[in-house]
């Protein structure tokens, strides 16, 4: 799989298009939101679209003070603003917030010194424009866009944060119903789907009878060649999709064989990513005399024997092998581009087995925690959280690089 390179934007939003018919699209569903699509940005709230269709009529003669009109216009593209704030990008979809019913108090139209009187004509016809206003502002604020059908997420365990969940019940209200069932790898996740289409036939309980489900970028083109997930189409009229950098955009794209493609689809919403790091307790190393983890190369070292956890994932474990050899994670032919060949590598992987003490994707770190190992190797997102609970540990990226890694979030 290959590795990718480090984004410009380190932190892609999340949204999902195109989902099945049993659970829509929570901005698709709302005429609020594609509103603001259509809106121009502006650096003056003055030069917002007119809600309205007619055009103002303005006093024949000056006034130092916006016109009744003018001000309502200003007020509402500030709530317009308002209102695009309260829109949430989570995990499986958006929500959008009703604001507050504060009335609009129109401010006092005084007109200069010396000037002449407006005609009742032109009085007549903006109070008209602005009773149309403020009754098309009172209505569209009532409105609310709440999920009305069943939406089903299978996810790895800990990749949502519970205030996520949290927020997106509260906004969406009583009729939600939300199923979400967490895993414990992104493999078992994997393996469920391709074992649900391998029998033709679909439980309740299976990941491919889910509206959303996590894929890791590793099982992201056996995915797609597999049939598993559907693409996402029309993604470039998405927010999400337009504040990506152009690194992210490349990668995603695919052709149906999984292989990278310019002309390809978008298969996936990258929602969190990460390195693989390691971690050592300084206080262990120094009372040792230890010198400090730089490299991969230090996880072979003799006085580690046995100190060592690490996460129980193949393209981590023998891409540390690869890096440790002078070799890149990329490394398509391991007879003709590594040294040694195909023997060396099960050597050095060998090697390895016999320092780590546990392989473990889901309690390595325990084992770092109580003191059983000093070192732990494993994904950035688990691995910095739980090094600041603790004291005197220090996470260092390899200096010889790493592989960086991506969650996503497709659909079935």
């Amino acid at each position: 799989m290959a590795v990718l390179p480090f984004p410009s934007s380190p932190h892609p939003l999340l949204h999902l298009s195109n989902p099945k018919p049993r659970s829509p699209s929570l901005w698709r569903r709302s005429p609020i939101v594609a509103s603001l699509n259509q809106i121009p940005p502006s650096s003056s709230s003055t030069a917002f679209p007119r809600v309205s269709g007619r055009h103002t009529t303005r006093a024949s003669s000056p006034s130092p003070f916006p016109s009744l009109v003018e001000t309502l216009r200003r007020h509402f593209a500030l709530l317009v603003h308002l209102a695009a704030s309260a829109v949430f990008l989570v995990g499986f979809g958006a929500r959008a917030c009703a604001l507050g019913s504060a009335p609009i108090l129109p401010p006092t139209a005084t007109t200069a010194s010396g000037s002449h009187a407006v005609e009742s004509s032109d009085k007549t016809a903006e109070r008209m424009e602005d009773e149309e206003l403020r009754a098309a502002l009172e209505s569209w604020k009532s409105k609310t866009y709440a999920l009305t059908v069943p939406l089903r997420i299978v996810a790895l365990r800990g990749s949502i944060p519970p205030s996520w969940i949290k927020e997106f019940i509260q906004a969406q209200g009583r009729r939600l119903k939300l199923i979400t069932e967490f895993r414990g790898s992104l493999e078992s996740i994997f393996s469920d789907l391709s074992s649900s289409l391998e029998k033709g036939s679909l439980q309740p309980k299976s990941a491919m009878a889910a509206d959303i489900v996590s894929v890791g970028d590793s099982w992201l083109s056996h995915a797609i060649s597999g049939g598993l997930i559907e693409p996402m189409k029309d993604v470039d009229r998405e927010h999400w999709f337009n504040i990506l950098g152009n690194k992210w955009k490349v990668y995603l794209c695919r052709n149906n064989k999984g292989d990278l493609d310019s002309n390809g689809y978008v298969w996936g919403v990258p929602y969190r990513w990460g390195t693989m790091v390691i971690a050592y307790k300084k206080n262990k190393f120094r009372k040792h005399n230890l010198r400090p983890i730089e490299d991969w190369g230090d996880l072979w070292r003799p006085e580690l024997a046995g100190k060592i956890s690490m996460v129980d994932s193949p393209r981590e474990v023998v891409g540390a092998v690869l890096k440790h050899m002078g070799a890149s994670y990329n490394t398509k032919d391991i007879e003709s581009q590594v040294i040694g060949g195909r023997e060396a590598v099960l050597h050095n992987l060998t090697m390895l087995q016999r320092q780590v003490r546990l392989f473990d994707s889901v309690h390595y770190l325990k084992a770092f925690g109580a003191g059983e190992v000093w070192v732990a190797v494993g994904w950035s997102s688990d691995v910095i959280p739980s090094a600041k609970r603790l004291s005197n540990v220090a996470v260092v990226v390899p200096k010889s690089g790493t592989s960086l890694w991506a969650d996503l979030w497709s659909n079935i």
